[in-house]
């Protein structure tokens, strides 16, 4: 089968690997019906050391089961089926606790020895955990929004959720790519009363007053935090949602909380020190987020999807099949497409 590779940074390579097959009696194989690229795919796309052997590229994706496992039940060939952005045995403890990022049998896509989300089929482990089925057809106009549940929209939703957002809270979302756009979303679906965009793509941030911002803040670093306190009164806002990974935005973050407020970061970290000193103590701030569990928020968030509540797949402003992803790894790295849709 074809599959996406990454073999150092700007090269992004659609190679022949071996198709996926069954081996443990827990695995699914599933066909790729729609992946796409993750913001955070552009790190490595930056910075990859040249390698002789291509790394196995997407975590985001749905499709339709081929084949299961002795021991996989609740699911037969034929199903149309989500993957959370890792795999998870979903009965271990941490599961149980809604932390599926940290099964104590599970994993990430593309880890040596497992398939990725960015090529035609995929073998799924702990597949009766992981997979979550879809009530759609193959041809669903709606597997654009299913997809992001994958991954980005229960990303934003877990900003929110960990930042306490909810009605009468004020929520300041820091960074208009795909993540930050929905926690915007996210945010106005748990009653926000204000939510405050910093971005400053106009094309983007357009898509986020249609998701729920109540104001867009196109200034950054001092002059961003002035303009928020600015909007919100000289206090700042009670949440705060993080999507970019920079100091430079947890340094934002920090500086248009609200004394007493949290912070969640989201975006993937690219700073190894937290610049929270005394100042912070004084203020009460608490600093939380993480990695989504995203399999713990999708039977949550489905319904609103299903009946066209919401629509996060308006994220993606672009679509190539699978021998044109390295396309779309320019664009995006090159800021001209939000986020770019697979169709295998």
């Amino acid at each position: 089968m074809r599959a996406t590779l990454m073999y150092g940074a700007g090269d992004v390579r659609v190679e022949n690997v071996p198709d996926p097959k069954l081996r443990e009696a827990t695995d699914a194989v599933v066909r790729v019906l729609r992946s796409c690229i993750c913001g955070s795919d552009l790190w490595p796309y930056g910075s990859m050391p040249a390698s002789q052997e291509g790394r196995r590229m997407g975590h985001e994706f749905l499709g339709v089961v081929e084949d299961v496992g002795s021991e996989v039940s609740g699911l037969k060939p034929g199903d149309v089926v989500v993957a959370p952005f890792v795999w998870a045995d979903n009965t271990c403890d941490f599961c149980a606790e809604g932390l599926q990022t940290s099964c104590r049998h599970g994993g990430q896509w593309g880890a040596p020895g497992v398939d990725a989300g960015q090529g035609e089929a995929v073998r799924v482990p702990q597949a009766q955990g992981t997979l979550v089925k879809l009530p759609v057809g193959e041809d669903s106009a709606l597997l654009p929004s299913l997809l992001t549940l994958s991954d980005v929209f229960c990303t934003g939703h877990h900003g929110v959720v960990t930042s306490r957002v909810g009605p009468g809270r004020s929520v300041t979302v820091v960074g208009d790519g795909a993540v930050g756009l929905s926690a915007v979303l996210a945010a106005k679906r748990l009653g926000a009363e204000r939510i405050l965009l910093m971005g400053r793509h106009t094309d983007r941030t357009d898509l986020g007053r249609e998701f729920g911002a109540t104001d867009v803040v196109a200034e950054r670093g001092e002059e961003g935090i002035e303009r928020v306190r600015e909007l919100t009164g000289g206090d700042g806002t009670h949440a705060v949602v993080e999507c970019v990974g920079t100091e430079q935005s947890l340094e934002t973050a920090l500086g248009v909380v609200r004394d007493g407020g949290v912070v969640s970061r989201l975006g993937v970290s690219q700073y190894t020190a937290v610049p929270m000193g005394f100042d912070t103590l004084l203020r009460n701030i608490t600093l939380t987020g993480g990695a989504a569990p995203a399999r713990a928020y999708i039977e949550e968030l489905l319904p609103d999807v299903l009946d066209g509540a919401l629509e996060p797949g308006k994220v993606f402003d672009r679509t190539v099949s699978l021998e044109d992803v390295p396309d779309g790894y320019r664009a995006m790295a090159d800021r001209k497409a939000l986020k770019v849709l697979i169709r295998p």
